[in-house]
């Protein structure tokens, strides 16, 4: 999502230079390209307009501070409103007091869960110092059990898996106990990515948690 935004405030950059002040008109273009960066990275419908319309507020007729760029100032009110969406203070990673703390990953079909699932196995890995174990249950999409094998591999992560014939839930269970036999103290679960209306794979969500 990150990388869209910032595609799309350069865009909003090149169409405010040389402007003196904000309109309705010039930061049309922006708002545009904003609005679409957030609903390539799946953000409700909703949740990207009113954004989009809280910043469309606050920069028509805004008063510029002198000697500072226009566009500059516009791209600042998205990164206060922003800020006010995602939170302004970082929250830790919660952990479970005893036993392996358990991340189930879930996320629509396509979103990227997968490679995220590794991210955060790495982050903790390095940053945190853990030791993450990977446990591959998306039995539904073709090779997203090798993925997550070489992901691990790649980044030196270990991956639990079986076969695709087993259920997931099952498959989480038995992950996590092998977590704490040998020792690993944060469990990430990567289930198959669904939609809200996929009622069977909203259940099997609903047997892994």
């Amino acid at each position: 999502m990150f990388d869209n935004l910032t595609s799309a405030f350069g865009k909003a950059l090149e169409k405010l230079r040389g402007q003196k002040k904000l309109t309705e008109e010039n930061i049309q273009e922006g708002l545009k390209a904003v609005r679409q960066a957030l609903l390539e990275a799946d953000v409700h419908f909703k949740v990207a307009k009113d954004f989009v319309a809280r910043v469309r507020e606050k920069a028509v007729g805004l008063d510029l501070i002198h000697k500072v760029d226009p566009g500059h100032q516009f791209i600042k009110l998205f990164q206060d409103e922003l800020t006010d969406l995602m939170g302004p203070e970082s929250v830790p990673l919660p952990h479970a007091s005893s036993g392996p703390t358990i991340v189930m990953m879930a996320g629509l079909q396509g979103s990227g869960k997968t490679t995220t699932c590794a991210k955060l196995a790495q982050f903790l890995r390095k940053r945190k110092k853990k030791r993450p174990l990977l446990v591959a249950a998306d039995l539904q999409r073709p090779a997203a059990v090798d993925q997550l094998q070489a992901l691990g591999k790649q980044l030196g992560i270990d991956v639990y898996a079986e076969g695709t014939d087993k259920r997931p839930p099952e498959v989480c269970k038995r992950g996590i106990e092998h977590a704490k036999k040998i020792g690993h103290d944060f469990v990430i679960l990567d289930p198959a990515g669904r939609l809200h209306i996929d009622d069977d794979l909203m259940r099997e969500l609903e047997q892994i948690a």
